[in-house]
């Protein structure tokens, strides 16, 4: 079907489906790249012309779209205009109206609240679809040029970055070899909620969207139908909140006299070292009386920003006390007859596990009366997850004791399902050696599918890389490093099978271009059609790519342009 024609000669766009999204992503990535260049060269003219060009882009509003309707886990959840967006031709009209929306008018925030650790609620600031693309293009925009500014040790909410990268320094940093024995376990207090929106907006300086920002922070909020102006903070759900926050926050090295050597290395002569994730950071000192003059320092410091250290939250202790970070404890305990007399332990906190087995219980009381399939099918994902985030500490001993717990409680489960049932008969039907490949014969599983619920010990420890000091994925001249770091699923365990065809894909999906692991479903895609071919299962005619993308695929105009896409793909 040939497009139709305008009054003005241009062609009619073409539809979401037929995006070449290889092409869209390679335009934001490489002009990201030149942003950040530009500003870690210090040439603030380039950097902003390109910021501009960049807000202009088409390629930009469509990665936008994708990313706020598509890809982020608040994709169904709409705004004070109750929209959502989730069909292709309302995905191809949206970037229509944000691209050409001048000048742009912010609507208010929808207040929502989330439950937290403690027990309190945590208010959420939920903008309209159109205000998160906008914000997606103006963080797109923004972020590299501060990312070739942000401080090394700031591991919170910034790309290529995670809590085991802020657990990794850590660990250095408290190993007993060190100096620094004194922490400053900090936090600040409703951080979001309170940041002063002049300094922040004097931080941002002259960049192109700081208007937009500032709209975005005085929009206010509705609650229960009525609107609150918002005189301060950053309303937490938006797009680019955390970035806003990370901007806040730069400089905090700086006031505490850290210094910085060579490529961004901490300089050996330092009395202190800073660890931050987002508003959550702990400081290593020499001695208790400077600890306590870090945090004097660091309260000043905050006041300027409108903000104020918690001072239920806040601690001074020694490394043997041992202090919680990102749902970790890090503890130096004492080793009698060792060479250095004590050795350094990071676990899982007391909290988290008691949240973890809150949670488990939980769901086991709601699943009674359901079959083991169901039990399985909600309990994998939580274990999994949960022992894939703990994984790269020295949990082997928790996750044995968690293990027996759990199988305690499922078997209270099955005894409550078949109260009228042996022993021996529940014993037989619920709990054997499900996984072939061990030899353990309390594993609880379906007899009928074969299924079974994966125990944390069978995920094993394994030790996570840390991130290079100050390595971005925009730096241009670290793109073989990050190609590297990319083909290996982050903080996740993944099948030898999946593991090859993510190397020999280098972790990038072959249709849009974009790393595999971004957030988005992963699933495989046989290059060759027919399903009685006898080399359709071979691993070099399947393909990893994002849900999204295969579904793109399989709608190209039929049957001759899947078989052309999938010529692509074997090719790939």
């Amino acid at each position: 079907m040939q497009n139709t024609v305008l009054a003005n000669g241009a062609k009619e766009r073409p539809g979401w489906d037929t995006v070449n999204w290889q092409r869209t992503n390679r335009i934001v990535r490489n002009l990201r790249m030149r942003i950040f260049k530009a500003s870690q060269a210090g040439n603030l003219v380039e950097a902003r012309s390109l910021q501009k060009l960049m807000l202009r882009c088409r390629s930009n509003t469509l990665v936008s779209v994708r990313r706020v309707t598509q890809q982020n886990r608040g994709k169904n959840t709409s705004g004070v205009d109750r929209v959502i967006i989730q069909t292709s031709e309302a995905r191809m009209q949206l970037v229509e109206d944000v691209h050409a929306d001048q000048p742009w008018k912010a609507s208010p925030a929808r207040r929502v609240y989330i439950p937290k650790a403690n027990g309190k609620l945590r208010p959420l600031g939920i903008p309209t679809v159109r205000d998160r693309v906008m914000q997606a293009r103006v963080k797109n925009a923004m972020e590299p040029e501060w990312e070739a500014r942000f401080e090394p040790t700031s591991y919170g909410f910034r790309p290529g970055r995670s809590p085991h990268d802020a657990i990794s320094m850590i660990f250095n940093l408290a190993n007993p070899r060190g100096r620094l024995k004194w922490i400053v376990d900090a936090d600040i207090k409703g951080a979001f909620d309170n940041i002063g929106h002049a300094p922040l907006i004097q931080a941002i300086g002259l960049a192109p969207g700081r208007e937009l920002v500032r709209q975005w922070l005085k929009s206010g909020v509705v609650e229960d139908g009525s609107w609150t102006a918002s005189e301060q903070g950053t309303p937490q759900g938006g797009v680019i909140s955390p970035l806003l926050a990370n901007i806040a926050l730069h400089g905090m090295e700086e006031a505490l006299d850290i210094k910085r050597g060579y490529k961004g290395r901490p300089n050996w002569k330092n009395k202190r070292a800073l660890v931050r994730y987002a508003d959550d950071f702990v400081v290593f000192c020499e001695s208790k009386e400077d600890a306590e003059r870090v945090v004097d320092k660091l309260k000043t410091w905050l006041a300027v920003r409108g903000l104020e250290l918690s001072s239920e939250k806040t601690h001074i202790v020694h490394i043997t006390e041992g202090f919680d970070f990102l749902g970790f404890n890090v503890r130096q305990y004492e080793v009698p007859g060792s060479r250095l007399g004590t050795k350094l332990f990071i676990q899982p906190s007391k909290a988290s596990i008691a949240k973890f087995t809150a949670r488990i219980r939980d769901e086991v009381l709601a699943l009674a009366g359901l079959n083991a399939k169901v039990v399985i099918h909600r309990l994998r994902p939580i274990v999994v997850g949960w022992g894939n985030y703990f994984r790269v500490a020295a949990s082997n001993r928790v996750f044995h004791k968690l293990d027996n717990w759990l199988s305690w409680r499922l078997v209270r489960w099955v005894k409550r399902r078949h109260p009228s049932k042996s022993w021996r008969w529940q014993k037989q039907r619920y709990f054997g050696r499900f996984d072939p490949s061990r030899q353990d014969r309390w594993v609880f599983g379906d007899i009928e599918t074969g299924q079974y619920l994966t125990k944390l010990g069978f995920l094993g420890i394994e030790r996570h890389t840390m991130v290079r000091q100050g390595a971005s994925p925009d730096d241009p001249s670290l793109q073989k490093y990050w190609r590297q770091r990319m083909t290996k699923a982050p903080g996740a365990r993944v099948s030898k099978r999946r593991n090859i065809l993510i190397h020999a894909q280098r972790g990038l999906c072959p249709v849009c271009d974009d790393v595999l692991f971004n957030g988005e479903d992963i699933v495989e895609h046989r290059t060759i059609l027919t399903k009685t071919h006898p080399e359709r299962d071979f691993l070099r005619n399947i393909r990893l790519l994002h849900a999204l993308c295969r579904d793109q695929l399989q709608s190209k105009l039929g049957f001759a342009r899947l078989q052309f896409g999938a010529e692509l793909l074997r090719g790939a």
